[in-house]
């Protein structure tokens, strides 16, 4: 098991669930002093990981890129897998296919999150789901030529009509047939729409590719309600062995909240 911490660069998600913010040399920084393995980089768009620099402070810094989301492509420009517009679905397509491509390069995975949309009057569910899986297998596929897995993420009932738990998740993929695609298990997410978390993640099993490590509130794990041993016997048992990747608030402040969770992880994880 791997700790990592996001640092998102995404103006526009100011005030979201993420660590460290705008600077990335000083958050891989503080992200190594404090002793974690990776970060995970939330990013405008696939120029910025392209950027020569991204490979530069992961030497420097002595970290792994976990990683990378592409939720900018819904924050920044409303594109969505399932929009009933065929032409904002090519271009969240290609958004996607290209942060797929530049984490590829350091052996990241690409998180499709808030990117995958949701079912409304003009689209019903079927269809979403039938348009979603599409995407997916064509990103998976693009995904393996840098032998990394696609990952997708069920989340809560206020952020996706389509999957929210991590069972369906799995019905949902084996559906596609398709074996490059796997889920991320936010633990956030499952406070809210598993009957019991652990239960769910054994739910989720080999499936789970990713884990974003975070409190009942969004905080830094240890700051919420949360029964982590439970959930932390359920990954052991399904034999988790990926990231678990601080994708929280930065309350009080970006330093201690990611103070909280690599104490929090080597708490857990020992």
């Amino acid at each position: 098991m791997k700790s990592a911490v996001t640092i998102s660069l995404v103006t526009e998600a100011a005030g979201g669930p993420f660590v460290f913010w705008h600077d990335l040399e000083a958050g891989m920084r503080q992200a190594a002093e404090l002793g974690f393995d990776a970060v995970e980089i939330f990013a405008p768009a696939p120029e910025v990981l392209n950027d020569p620099v991204i490979g530069s402070l992961l030497t420097k810094y002595k970290l792994r890129l976990a990683a990378v989301g592409t939720g900018a492509g819904w924050v920044k420009h409303k594109l969505a897998l399932t929009s009933p517009d065929a032409a904002i679905r090519a271009k969240a397509r290609d958004f996607i296919r290209d942060i797929v491509n530049a984490g590829g390069r350091y052996g990241a995975p690409a998180i499709i999150g808030s990117m995958q949309g949701r079912w409304a009057d003009t689209i019903d569910k079927p269809t979403a789901l039938k348009l979603l899986g599409e995407s997916l297998i064509e990103l998976g596929d693009a995904a393996s030529k840098h032998g990394v897995p696609l990952i997708y993420e069920p989340l809560n009932r206020y952020e996706t009509n389509l999957i929210t738990t991590m069972a369906d998740g799995v019905s949902y993929l084996q559906s596609l047939g398709t074996s490059n695609v796997k889920l991320l298990a936010d633990l956030f997410h499952m406070n809210i729409e598993e009957v019991n978390v652990a239960d769910g993640l054994r739910a989720g099993g080999a499936f789970i590719s990713h884990v974003h490590f975070v409190d009942s509130n969004r905080r830094a794990v240890g700051s919420g309600h949360t029964d982590f041993a439970p959930i932390m016997q359920a990954l052991r048992d399904i034999g988790y062995s990926g990231y678990f990747s601080a994708e929280c608030f930065a309350y009080p402040d970006s330093f201690e909240a990611a103070r909280l969770t690599i104490e929090g992880f080597r708490r857990l994880t020992k």
